[in-house]
């Protein structure tokens, strides 16, 4: 599928450098801008996963790099798909189609939209996916399985790799954000600071606010067998990842649906 009309992309903004974390795993951080009328940016992260059969990437919770960051980017394989797992996220995703004639495979229920309000209208998107996903769909990346939580509003998914005993890539859902980092402007920092972004191994709170998933599914994410976890926000978590998040998953999660 294509977009209705050429796209105008967000530019680049500042990042940070590649990191391998684990064989043919990286990730970096960078600024997103927020779209509310204060110009608030935040930190956002993606992780880059590679194929080494056919040295094709693929990108989760994609985020423009710079020309530079690019370059980076292409040394370490074909840019080949980019994998939506965020509601709220995929303002980057036509980019690297146009770019690098990615592939992009969103979640089915998720809507491209500029904006933080939802929609469930798929029509409404400013782009469509190549491909949509469903609980089972088959993943770009090898030996990876996608766990979708239903009930937020956008709904969210979670891609578990099964290597280093269990590397949970996530969006919105868990975060690591202890403190603010350079990426984050001065009216962002007061804005998270009221919200309680500001905490290790945490749910995201705005994404309790506004998504409102069922409590039982959220802690659900305890089922799943994992060691680490690369968030869309915040630092990657290595080792122990699961009992470092168990405390706020089985806490209160303000914001859930209890029913």
């Amino acid at each position: 599928m294509s977009t209705k009309e050429k796209l105008e992309h967000p530019k680049a903004l500042a990042h940070g450098i590649i990191q391998k974390l684990f064989d043919d795993v990286w990730f970096v951080q960078g600024a997103v801008k927020m779209p509310m009328l204060l110009p608030m940016k935040i930190s956002h992260s993606m992780t880059i996963v590679k194929n080494p059969e056919n040295n094709a990437l693929t990108l989760v919770n994609a985020m423009r790099l710079s020309e530079d960051g690019l370059q980076e980017l292409a040394a370490l394989g074909k840019v080949a798909n980019v994998l939506r797992i965020g509601g709220y996220h995929g303002k980057d995703d036509g980019y690297y189609r146009e770019r690098f004639g990615a592939k992009i495979y969103a979640i089915k229920g998720q809507v491209y939209t500029r904006k933080m309000d939802t929609t469930t209208n798929v029509d409404d998107g400013y782009l469509q996916p190549d491909y949509w996903l469903e609980e089972g769909s088959a993943l770009p990346i090898n030996a990876a399985t996608l766990k979708i939580l239903k009930t937020p509003n956008p709904v969210e998914a979670l891609v578990l790799l099964e290597k280093e005993g269990g590397i949970l890539i996530t969006g919105d859902s868990l975060q690591n954000t202890p403190a603010p980092d350079r990426f984050v402007n001065f009216p962002a920092r007061i804005m998270m600071k009221k919200m309680g972004f500001y905490k290790q191994y945490n749910v995201g709170p705005a994404w309790l606010q506004f998504a409102k998933p069922q409590l039982s599914e959220v802690r659900a994410i305890l089922d799943l067998n994992f060691s680490h976890v690369l968030p869309g926000h915040g630092d990657p978590v290595i080792g122990d990842a699961k009992e470092k998040y168990r405390p706020v998953l089985e806490g209160e999660l303000k914001g859930c649906h209890t029913k």
